[in-house]
């Protein structure tokens, strides 16, 4: 069973950003539905007990309502981490700051790019900054609540370390139809501490994944790319 974890801080410590009512009902309403739905929706099949990770490597061979489902319990689970009370830790530091000026050119520029993403994606979805295979930085968006990590066609590739949801119901108590407003705002909130611990954990899954095939390689098993078998 995939648990609801608890908000990481009160309902409205997000404020004057993001409402406490919005908090609440996203966090208790939206989250808990996903968490709820997703558990029913892998119940008595082969993924019950499996990792997120081994769900999202055979996602395209279940119906929708797992991808779904899926997606919207491990995308709000990221989301409440990597954001928090503004002053948190308002700027990434690091090799993190490296890494956004050598992909981007400069934290403005990320920042830019990342609000247009936020704002380019049509109807409801996410906006993502995640660490490609090759250790770079890629800024993207995805529909409904498809993940970078899922193995799905069409849809953009990579290890996640920040995200901004652009469903309405992250946003519409507070802001409306005013999308652009709370993405500049979003800034505020952004809790670069996990960010950089993230994109940490992103090099590790990728080094290890790396060792891993090259195992399997030797081994005279070739390069699965998944890491894990499957029966």
């Amino acid at each position: 069973m995939f648990e609801l974890p608890p908000l990481p801080y009160t309902y409205d410590a997000l404020e004057p950003y993001i409402d406490a009512r919005t908090v609440e009902i996203h966090h208790d309403k939206h989250h808990a539905a996903y968490t709820a739905n997703f558990n029913a929706a892998i119940k008595d099949t082969p993924l019950q007990g499996k990792t997120v990770e081994e769900i999202f490597e055979v996602i395209d061979q279940y119906p929708a309502s797992v991808r779904n489902n899926a997606g919207g319990y491990v995308n709000h689970n990221l989301y409440w981490q990597v954001i928090g009370p503004k002053g948190v830790a308002p700027k990434p530091m690091g090799m993190l700051a490296d890494a956004i000026n050598d992909s981007f050119g400069s934290f403005e520029a990320f920042k830019e790019k990342f609000a247009a993403a936020a704002m380019g994606r049509f109807g409801s979805g996410w906006a993502w900054l995640v660490v490609e295979a090759d250790g770079k930085l890629a800024i993207c968006s995805t529909a409904n609540q498809d993940n970078p990590m899922m193995h799905i066609d069409g849809t953009c590739k990579g290890y996640p370390i920040l995200l901004i949801d652009v469903w309405e119901h992250a946003y519409y108590l507070g802001y409306q139809n005013k999308r652009a407003d709370y993405v500049s705002n979003f800034f505020n909130i952004i809790n670069w501490n996990m960010v950089e611990s993230l994109y940490a954990d992103a090099l590790m899954y990728y080094a290890t994944k790396k060792q891993s095939n090259t195992q399997h390689k030797d081994d005279g098993h070739g390069g699965c790319s998944c890491g894990h078998s499957h029966h």
